[in-house]
């Protein structure tokens, strides 16, 4: 990027200072409204036809260069806008991965309590104390399981 205004500048320094002309396969130098011909002052010499044809070819290269100014800067804002959409898309994947991980984490540390839970109490070794304090983890993580399904869905 740098370098593009770098050129740009010295482009423009050169083009504000002197354009190079070739008409009719000789080369002529335009400062303002002066034509030098090897660095000599031939404006007054010029015929009017060549003089117009001189500034109509200056005219010219001088629209081709804003228009491919025109084009690399569409092309620039075309790179700028894929590479958005680009990270926009990874963004999205990875927000989307770890609401699948945290869905499947809360999940598994459900069916996990669960068991245990069940396996306790079947045994009896559940006080009415521990029992009430397992049905209210039990019924936080099932917060947490439908908490990370909506945010599963959101995503």
């Amino acid at each position: 990027m740098k370098i593009w205004i770098l050129v740009l500048f010295l482009s423009l320094g050169t083009f504000v200072n002197a354009q190079e002309v070739i008409s009719n396969g000789k080369a002529y130098e335009v400062k303002g409204k002066a034509v030098f011909k090897d660095g000599i002052d031939i404006t007054a010499t010029l015929a009017p036809a060549e003089k117009d044809a001189i500034f109509k070819t200056l005219r010219n290269q001088a629209k081709e260069i804003k228009d491919a100014e025109n084009v690399r800067k569409k092309l620039e804002n075309a790179a700028k806008k894929s590479d958005k959409a680009q990270k926009k898309a990874v963004k999205d994947l990875k927000r989307k991965q770890i609401a699948q991980s945290k869905f499947e984490k809360a999940a598994k540390r459900l069916e996990q309590n669960q068991e245990k839970y069940e396996k306790l109490k079947m045994r009896g070794k559940l006080s009415p104390n521990d029992e009430a304090k397992w049905l209210r983890n039990l019924e936080r993580y099932k917060k947490d399981l439908d908490k990370a399904t909506k945010n599963l869905r959101r995503s």
